[in-house]
């Protein structure tokens, strides 16, 4: 559609962009449609004089402002219809009786002007299509030949007057090649009001994108962050692991002391969950003490003598060890194993979170 002449609104020049963009072509400037309607203001005030130069109504003309422009920018149909005719154009009222009567299909017009209060814009046949040239939008719109008679419709629901351009347009570009080739609209323009916002919002992600991805090239500081969140997720879950094992660790301790209890009033002991639990534990204990014991075996020097490490501190759970002996109870010797273990925990997570 870059072949289609298209005027964009400035100020309240729509008369002349709508002009403009019926004819495809910068025929008209504010001048030249300041001097038509001082033109028509002209005339007017002949007409008005015939009836005497001191009546009252020539006075009250004289003093009222003109009516077919403004200082905005605003001309009136008059304006308009006096222009076309220098092109040989003629505007018909599209819901007039007259026309109604010849009972034409919109399809088969030329072009249509359509007014609302002060603003003015162009419908027109490029070769075989319809567009909607309104000087508010971002660029033609295109209409389809279904469309054009609802689209009529509607405009004069809301109050527009519709003008039907009778005569020969004068030739340009996008007629002669819209005549060979039909175009496809895939998106629609938009009010040119409602471009800028989103113009500008796209803008200002772009530069944050930007900004964010030169920050990124620059330094390592989103590696390195990275790679502390992930430690810091890693040592939460370990620690949740662990706080998880002394809690069924705990458990396990009170089902075996319950076991315990109602082991010593029953002279025969019921099988139970809690028996279960006593004898895993007990496993565990035994597979402690024989751990031990090979590492006692492992530090034996080849002159067959045992060594010992120097002045290396004994921990609780060493202590807990070297006393275990056949005096002790089934459940002391359980709750050391218990204490043993959660130390030992206890210490793996210091020396994870010393790393």
């Amino acid at each position: 559609m870059e072949s289609i002449f298209h005027e964009k609104q400035e100020g309240s020049l729509c008369a002349q962009h709508c002009l403009n963009n019926l004819l495809q072509g910068e025929y008209f400037s504010p001048v030249e449609l300041s001097s038509i309607a001082h033109q028509l203001d002209e005339e007017e005030r002949i007409r008005m004089a015939e009836g005497g130069v001191t009546s009252e109504d020539y006075r009250t003309f004289l003093q009222q402002p003109s009516g077919n422009m403004d200082d905005s920018g605003f001309f009136s149909i008059q304006v308009i219809s006096n222009a076309l005719k220098v092109w040989g154009l003629e505007l018909i009222l599209f819901n007039s009786p007259e026309y109604q009567r010849l009972g034409i299909d919109p399809i088969n017009e030329r072009s249509f002007i359509c007014n609302y209060k002060e603003h003015w814009f162009t419908v027109r046949k490029l070769g075989k299509q319809w567009f909607n040239l309104n000087s508010l939008l971002t660029g033609p719109e295109l209409i389809s030949d279904t469309y054009l008679a609802l689209f009529l419709a509607q405009l004069q629901q809301e109050g527009y007057s519709i003008f039907v351009v009778k005569g020969d347009l004068p030739d340009c570009e996008a007629d002669q090649l819209l005549q060979m080739i039909r175009v496809q609209q895939m998106q629609r323009p938009k009010l040119i009001g409602e471009e800028l916002p989103q113009l500008k919002e796209q803008r200002v992600f772009q530069t944050d994108l930007e900004q964010i991805l030169e920050g990124s090239e620059g330094s390592g500081m989103m590696d390195e962050d990275e790679e502390g969140l992930q430690r810091a997720l890693t040592l939460s879950r370990q620690e949740m692991d662990l706080e998880d094992e002394e809690a069924d660790l705990r458990r396990a301790i009170q089902l075996s002391m319950q076991g315990s209890s109602r082991n010593v009033r029953q002279d025969t002991p019921q099988p139970s969950s809690t028996n279960v639990a006593s004898e895993e534990l007990r496993k565990r204990r035994e597979a402690y003490f024989e751990k031990q014991k090979q590492q006692q075996q492992q530090q034996v020097d080849p002159s067959g003598q045992v060594s010992y490490p120097c002045e290396r501190p004994t921990t609780s759970s060493e202590r807990l060890g070297s006393d275990l002996g056949d005096s002790m109870s089934e459940e002391d010797m359980l709750q050391a194993a218990v204490t043993m273990s959660l130390e030992t925990v206890q210490n793996n997570l210091k020396t994870e979170r010393k790393q």
